[in-house]
């Protein structure tokens, strides 16, 4: 299984690169997982600037079509990804509205955080736009309070807590990857 963990925050100042490094500090060393680390920052998609709509699949600009490649070759996807002003970031939007077909039929698991809701409510607001490009939200996810789980270094600080939600969030990605498969009919 090929997961694809997309970083959602471009910020200068940003915490995202910890929080993912967090992240994939739990997923467990695997012969069958195969994890590719998508960090918008350094993608740096510029605002959606193909003449075409995503569902056509007419791209012309390389950095589209070398996204695409990423997200099209992913059985799963884990998006870690802040809260600011209680939604979700531009460049996340911005990086799924790119694409289309190469979403569907995806499970996306969620490492969320923020100060005040661990980011609750950017996951809650981004559902509607996950669903609609056919993907599958899983029900268990992974809610940083960074008041309480950041130290003053800016590392991730758990007591067990969130590396079991990681944990719950990784299986429940993995299972319904393996259901959500395409299978293969012998001709």
């Amino acid at each position: 299984m090929k997961l694809l963990v997309v970083v959602a925050s471009t910020r200068p100042t940003r915490v995202g690169p910890a929080v993912a490094d967090w992240f994939l500090a739990q997923v467990p060393v695997d012969p069958d997982l195969d994890v590719d680390v998508a960090d918008l920052a350094q993608i740096a998609l510029p605002f959606l600037d193909e003449p075409v709509d995503a569902h056509s699949g007419g791209y012309v600009h390389a950095h589209t079509l070398a996204w695409s490649r990423r997200v099209d070759s992913a059985d799963a996807v884990v998006l870690v990804m802040p809260e600011y002003n209680r939604g979700y970031t531009a460049p996340l939007k911005n990086a799924l509205d790119y694409l289309a077909d190469e979403w569907r039929d995806k499970p996306v698991g969620f490492v969320s955080y923020g100060m005040s809701s661990g980011g609750m409510r950017a996951v809650e607001a981004i559902t509607p736009v996950i669903v609609a490009l056919g993907m599958v939200p899983v029900a268990n996810a992974v809610t940083i309070h960074l008041r309480r789980w950041l130290d003053d270094d800016g590392r991730l600080q758990d007591d067990g807590t969130l590396a079991r939600a990681a944990t719950r969030t990784l299986d429940e990605v993995r299972r319904l990857a393996s259901l959500l498969r395409p299978v293969t009919v012998a001709g």
